[in-house]
């Protein structure tokens, strides 16, 4: 008998202001064709006044309990991925556990920038596999509109904010490929690339700062470290290419997405895409794609799926997991 983390409920959250490419125009030096073009992105969402990254996420998380038919008294811990949390501190999760009247278990932020949902997943399935936790709801939210520079045109187009959740839940597998849940993890970091992507705010400068991206050299890492840990997380869970229904990538660039299905051999009709409609939401974005995913019916109860992310860090990691 093996344990599984196994995923009973999705739901996500998107702000109600919806922001077309159309609107940077006149504002820096671009253009709807320019950004549909390098990014695949054709719209994304920002939060109005009052919404935050622990709202947000409450959102998706009721959506994801409602899935699942649970309440957050059936919840033992919450992880969530995140880089925009409201405050310095505390944690944006145990904002949420309060505002979901969650009065026992326990919360904390992951940080791991678009990677972090990965990072989550991986760590909530060793709480589960350990015996600790029997549900986990885990959310990736960002509200990185609040640390864009609207002055630079190669990173004010690309980002957007919403919030993903799942809720997990220990289940009898087993101990084969043919089970429900998260079947294998693979986690990476190199911190020597840390100024490929970064935010020059925090502690040590007295500002939240902003996003600093040297894009062309995030693209060269993104595409060979996204095949790379799919296909490491794929020998791990002792499954190939072939097995895989859906491949659900973080969607921060549609010729990133492109280029790793290509490397992976799987079509783009295998991958789910939402980066057209949301931008890239960092840690938001695999549980958006995977919610949205599961609404469109592209992803059904048995499907065999690998998530993969890369961000700031550099971090990256994947997740092979059966729905």
């Amino acid at each position: 008998m093996t344990i599984r983390a196994v995923v009973i409920g999705a739901g996500h959250y998107l702000p109600k202001r919806v922001v077309e490419n159309a609107e940077f125009e006149g504002k820096i030096d671009t253009d709807d064709e320019w950004i549909r073009s390098r990014s695949g992105i054709e719209r994304r969402h920002f939060v109005s006044e009052g919404e935050t990254t622990s709202t947000m996420a409450t959102a998706a998380a009721l959506a994801a309990l409602k899935d699942a038919g649970k309440t957050a008294a059936d919840v033992d811990a919450i992880i969530l991925a995140t880089s925009t949390a409201d405050l310095t501190f505390p944690s944006a999760a145990t904002m949420v556990q309060a505002q979901l009247g969650m009065e026992r278990g326990f919360a904390f932020d992951i940080q791991a920038v678009c990677a972090g949902f990965i990072f989550a997943l991986a760590n909530a399935n060793a709480l589960i596999a350990s015996g600790q936790v029997k549900r986990v709801l885990i959310i990736g939210a960002e509200t990185f509109s609040k640390i864009i520079d609207w002055t630079d045109r190669t990173t004010s187009v690309l980002f957007g904010d919403g919030a993903g959740a799942l809720l997990l839940e220990a289940q009898e597998g087993d101990g084969t490929s043919k089970d429900r849940g998260i079947l294998s993890t693979d986690l990476n970091s190199d911190g020597r690339l840390h100024d490929l992507l970064f935010a020059d705010g925090g502690v040590s400068t007295g500002t939240t700062g902003y996003v600093r991206m040297q894009g062309n050299q995030v693209f060269r890492h993104a595409v060979e470290k996204l095949a790379a840990t799919a296909t490491t997380a794929m020998e791990r869970a002792g499954i190939e290419s072939s097995d895989i229904d859906w491949i659900v990538p973080h969607q921060a660039n549609i010729r990133i997405i492109q280029g790793t299905a290509k490397k992976l051999n799987l079509p783009i009709e295998q991958v789910v895409v939402t980066v057209q409609d949301h931008g890239n939401t960092s840690a938001a974005s695999i549980p958006l794609a995977l919610s949205v995913g599961q609404e469109r019916g592209q992803i059904k109860k048995g499907d065999l799926l690998v998530t993969e992310a890369i961000g700031g860090g550099l971090a990256w990691g994947a997740v092979v997991l059966r729905w």
